[in-house]
């Protein structure tokens, strides 16, 4: 009997357990939520946005314009800086034993149509370039560049870095594109481009 009465009184020293209620967010909490918000909104409307192009890649809003109503010309270093400069370097030097360098190669200052072929496909296994093994991997950029695109970058490679040939036409790529369109896998690096030199 003292044993239940202990537990009795145990039990009587016990607060309720916790439960939520239906408290509302405070008042001060909303006005300070809102406040941000409505202020942010008056930022992006209020906000003059046209900044120096100094804090850019130093073209204007106009540069843009123009360029897109005279038809757009395609800047091919652009292109190579953003696509092709972290394998084959700012010198087009490449990475030796890795990524092959552009710098009088071969592949590059060959027939336009296999350089074309080359970006738009890509290549994987071993690949001769000056003598030199190269045993990377070049991911295709056919469904990411458009024909005029890969013609630029192309253009560039080609007149940069020591080379000194033509100009690729956007033609040229049009026809490697057409020609190799059964190519849905990138070269076999030799085994497969070797042929087609």
């Amino acid at each position: 009997m003292t044993e239940q009465l202990e537990k009795n009184d145990a039990q009587q020293r016990e607060m309720p357990d916790p439960h939520e209620s239906n408290r509302p967010v405070p008042k001060l909490v909303l006005a300070v939520v809102a406040g941000a918000f409505l202020w942010a909104i008056g930022y992006i409307f209020f906000t003059h946005q046209s900044d120096a192009p100094a804090n850019g890649d130093r073209r204007t809003g106009a540069d843009l314009m123009a360029r897109a109503a005279s038809g757009g010309a395609v800047d091919g270093a652009q292109i190579y800086a953003a696509q092709c400069v972290a394998c084959h370097q700012a010198t087009g030097a490449g990475l030796p034993g890795v990524f092959p360098p552009l710098a009088k190669s071969e592949w590059v200052n060959g027939k336009d149509e296999l350089a074309a072929k080359i970006v738009l496909h890509g290549i994987t296994g071993s690949l001769t370039v000056a003598g030199n093994t190269y045993n990377g991997a070049m991911p295709a950029f056919g469904e990411k560049l458009s024909d005029a695109e890969i013609a630029a970058v192309l253009s560039h490679v080609r007149g940069s870095f020591g080379n000194s040939s033509g100009k690729v036409e956007e033609a040229a790529v049009k026809a490697a594109r057409e020609a190799s369109a059964a190519q849905k896998t990138p070269w076999n690096g030799d085994a497969d481009l070797a042929a087609l030199k």
